[in-house]
C-alpha cells in the first residue's frame, strides 16, 4: 500500500511491549472489551466481554487477567486459546476520552482456585452470573493506541427496570430469537451438533459390555479366550 514509512513511524512511536502507567490506568476504567481468538487452523472468532470497571485486571505491566463465566456453554474463546494462545484485545472508551487501546499477547486458561492462590486480592463478586469459573491470563506482547477519529461519542444512561440480567437463564431477557435464526430453521441449522447418547443409551451399552465380559470369564464363548481382566496379559504375552 506504499505506507511502509508511516507504519514504521507508528511502530517506533506508539507500540510498546508492556503497559505503561497511562495504559494501566485506562484498562482499570473499562467495563467492556472485544476479544479476538483463533483455533489451530486460524479460524477466527471475535467476542465481547463486560463487567464492572476493573474486571479486566492489571496484574503487572506485562500481565492482564479476566474472569470467564458460564455463558452459553459453547466457550469458543477458551477452546481457541487451548489450541492457539495468541489473542487480541480491543478496549474502546466511548464515553470520556473517545480513544482505544489494543493489547496483543499470549493467553493461558487458569483455574479459579489456582488464580486465587497465586494472585491475592481478587475478591469474590456477589452478583449471580459474575462468579468466575476460570480465568484467562494474558502476557502482553504489543500495546498501542486506537485513534479517536472514527470513535462515536456515546452517553451512559441509567439502566431501566431490574438492570442488566447478569447470569439469567431467561431466554427472552438474554435476547431471545432476536435475529430470527431459530424461527427460520427450528432445530435444523447448518451447525446442528451430532446426536449425543443419552443416559439410557449409555447405560445399555455399558451393561452389554459387562455381560460380554462375564460371558468370556465363564469361558462360554469358544471363539474367545477366557476374560482375565481388562489389563491382564495373554498366556503367551
Amino acid at each position: 500500500m506504499g505506507s511502509t514509512e508511516r507504519a514504521d513511524r507508528f511502530y517506533a512511536d506508539q507500540v510498546l511491549d508492556r503497559l505503561n502507567a497511562r495504559m494501566r490506568e485506562f484498562v482499570g476504567e473499562q467495563e467492556m472489551f472485544f476479544l479476538a481468538t483463533a483455533d489451530r487452523h486460524g479460524e477466527c472468532d471475535n467476542t465481547f466481554r463486560a463487567g464492572p470497571a476493573g474486571f479486566l485486571r492489571v496484574l503487572d505491566d506485562a500481565t492482564l487477567a479476566y474472569p470467564e463465566y458460564r455463558g452459553n456453554g459453547v466457550h469458543a474463546s477458551l477452546g481457541n486459546i487451548e489450541e492457539n494462545p495468541h489473542v487480541g484485545i480491543l478496549m474502546v472508551d466511548f464515553l470520556r476520552h473517545r480513544i482505544g487501546l489494543h493489547v496483543n499477547g499470549r493467553a493461558r486458561v487458569v483455574a479459579d482456585e489456582e488464580m486465587r492462590r497465586t494472585r491475592h486480592g481478587l475478591g469474590t463478586d456477589p452478583v449471580p452470573g459474575r462468579r468466575s469459573l476460570l480465568w484467562v491470563e494474558i502476557t502482553v506482547e504489543e500495546a498501542y493506541v486506537h485513534c479517536a477519529k472514527h470513535i462515536p461519542h456515546l452517553q451512559k444512561v441509567k439502566a431501566g427496570g431490574a438492570g442488566r440480567p447478569w447470569g439469567t437463564d431467561d431466554a427472552r431477557r438474554k435476547g431471545g430469537d432476536f435475529f430470527g435464526a431459530a424461527a427460520e430453521a427450528p432445530g435444523r441449522g447448518p451447525f446442528l451438533p451430532p446426536p449425543r447418547a443419552d443416559a439410557a443409551t449409555w447405560r445399555a451399552e455399558a451393561e452389554r459390555m459387562l455381560a460380554e465380559a462375564e460371558r468370556h470369564g465363564r469361558g462360554t464363548d469358544a471363539k474367545s479366550p477366557a476374560f482375565r481382566g481388562w489389563f491382564s496379559r495373554t498366556p503367551t504375552g
